[in-house]
């Protein structure tokens, strides 16, 4: 899946376009290289999102396509 995707779908962010602008402006890394919007996402990477001077860290635990949004903390684990 998409990285912009995985970040909507996944609810670290919010909106998918948010998640492109994140992922242009080089803020959004997976296993510590800076990713493209575009990158693919699977189950074991470490994404890092970087807002300001506050950073996020998650292992994706899984990768699907739709989810609700009460199980979409399940789809990833906060380090």
């Amino acid at each position: 899946m998409r990285l912009d995707k995985y970040l909507k779908v996944s609810r670290l962010i919010k909106r998918r376009t948010v998640a492109n602008e994140a992922c242009d402006g080089g803020r959004v890394s997976i296993n510590g290289k800076i990713a493209k919007a575009s990158a693919e996402v699977k189950a074991g990477d470490i994404i890092e999102i970087r807002f300001g001077d506050k950073a996020v860290k998650a292992e994706v635990l899984s990768v699907q396509e739709t989810v609700r949004k009460e199980e979409a903390a399940e789809l990833f684990r906060y380090l």
